[in-house]
């Protein structure tokens, strides 16, 4: 595994908020969530909706377009009408950097 330094300042990223970039061809999305950083693949495997725009609650991402839900410390679909999960990246937080590990 290799770490990729994230475009954003930690402290960019609001708290039970996210947001997108984009990772050699691949759009990330980065969520804090009680402190915490969490990197998943930005594109809901039901219809493609950004779940850097999602609503945060209770450790989960919900889809903003058809309310799919997915754990943001493992990417794991929690609620249709996704029907699998997506990829989770491993975050570490240095100062106010942050880097993923792909």
């Amino acid at each position: 595994m290799a770490k990729v330094k994230c475009p954003f300042k930690a402290s960019e990223i609001p708290e039970g908020g996210g947001k997108c970039f984009d990772l050699q061809g691949k759009k990330i999305a980065l969520f804090c969530y009680k402190g915490e950083y969490f990197a998943l693949d930005d594109t809901c495997p039901h219809e493609g909706g950004p779940l850097s725009e999602g609503f945060i609650e209770n450790g989960e991402v919900e889809c903003p377009w058809h309310g799919a839900r997915f754990n943001l410390k493992t990417g794991e679909v929690l609620c249709g009408p996704a029907t699998r999960g997506v990829k989770a990246y491993s975050c570490t937080k240095t100062g106010d950097d942050i880097e993923l590990d792909v």
